[in-house]
C-alpha cells in the first residue's frame, strides 16, 4: 500500500467550538485531540498535520467524577533535585483554569514534533469568550 501524502493546498481546515461546561474532562479532551489530529477525515495521514482547529470554551467548568477534584494529582518536575511539584485537580484549576484540559489533550497527541504542532491547532479558554469569532467556528456537541 502506498503512503498517502496530502498536498498543502488540498488540506481543508475547519474550525470547531466545543463548550466544555459540565462535560467530562476525558471526553472533551479525546474529541479535541481527534479533531486536531484529523482522524475524522478521509485524507488522514498519521505523519502529517491534516487536522482541524478546535476552540474550547468554559474549560474552567469541566466536570470530573469520583472525587477526582481532591484525588487527581498533577506532577511537574523542574529538573533539580527535590523539586517535584504536585497539585490536586482543584488547586490546578484555581491557579490555571485551562491547564487540566490542556494537559489531557497534550497527553492524547503524539509526543514528538508533530504533536507540538498539532497542539497549536487547539485553543483553550477558561471563559465563554474567544477571539476566533471571525473564523465562524461550528458548534460541536460532545
Amino acid at each position: 500500500m502506498d503512503t498517502i501524502f496530502v498536498k498543502a493546498q488540498d488540506i481543508k481546515r475547519a474550525w470547531y467550538v466545543i463548550d466544555a461546561a459540565g462535560k467530562p474532562l476525558g471526553r472533551v479532551a479525546a474529541k479535541a485531540a481527534s479533531l486536531a489530529r484529523g482522524k475524522h477525515k478521509a485524507s488522514y495521514a498519521p505523519h502529517q498535520n491534516t487536522g482541524d482547529y478546535v476552540v474550547i470554551i468554559n474549560a474552567d467548568k469541566v466536570a470530573v467524577s469520583g472525587g477526582k477534584e481532591q484525588k487527581k494529582m498533577y506532577y511537574n518536575y523542574t529538573g533539580f533535585v527535590g523539586n517535584l511539584k504536585h497539585f490536586t485537580f482543584e488547586k490546578l484549576l484555581a491557579r490555571h483554569p485551562s491547564e487540566p484540559l490542556e494537559r489531557a489533550i497534550k497527553g492524547m497527541l503524539p509526543h514528538n514534533r508533530l504533536g507540538r504542532v498539532l497542539f497549536g491547532n487547539v485553543k483553550v479558554y477558561a471563559g465563554a469568550d474567544h477571539p476566533h469569532k471571525a473564523q465562524n467556528p461550528q458548534p460541536l456537541e460532545v
